[in-house]
């Protein structure tokens, strides 16, 4: 009889332990869930403000209708991309997609030096200071998911959890990484 309440006693231990496990699991999922929709929210936010700084720059550069047509097509390509299950090469596509999209508003914002008049209009610059806002808002949320992401991929490797994590379909969440162009400096000539 002794020996029998301390075989219930050990595996009720194991089974709260387990559940204690399985729970933290399911806790950082959905941090890393949590953090990921900030990513997209910030990511809505600027294709939110580009057709505004669009209409805004089409006024003035009514010629330049390539480069227009660049950002906005770039934008409705990248709001039709989203993270998948998050793996490295889901989030991989929607940073390209994204890439994308930044690479066209550069090319749109060099225009913009071309035109004196646009650069002092009152809506040109509080679109571009709201759209400077959220760049600094995206990386933001691109850094606290990142953190999120390594909590919770440190979590389901480690020994014991990762058994946990196996059996229950936990996997490692992928991460942002920088930008191919971004890991060579920029050729400064005068």
């Amino acid at each position: 009889m002794k020996k029998t309440l301390i075989w219930i006693g050990v595996i009720a231990i194991v089974v709260l332990w387990g559940i204690s496990v399985y729970n933290g699991l399911v806790n950082k999922d959905e941090a890393v869930t949590a953090a990921w929709s900030q990513v997209e929210n910030n990511y809505q936010r600027r294709a939110d403000l580009i057709p505004n700084l669009v209409a805004t720059v089409k006024g003035y550069a009514e010629h330049e209708k390539g480069t227009l047509e660049a950002v906005v097509n770039a934008r409705a390509a990248a709001t039709g991309v989203n993270g998948g299950n998050l793996s490295s090469e889901d989030i991989a596509t929607y940073q390209k997609a994204q890439g994308e999209v930044s690479s066209a508003l550069s090319r749109l914002l060099m225009v913009v030096e071309n035109y004196p008049d646009l650069k002092a209009n009152e809506n040109f610059l509080d679109l571009q200071a709201q759209l400077e806002g959220t760049e600094n808002r995206i990386a933001e949320a691109r850094r606290a998911f990142n953190e999120t992401a390594r909590e919770y991929n440190t979590s389901v490797r480690r020994f014991p959890a990762n058994l946990f994590a196996g059996a229950f379909g936990f996997s490692a969440k992928g991460y942002f990484e920088a930008d191919e162009a971004s890991k060579t400096a920029p050729k400064v000539e005068f």
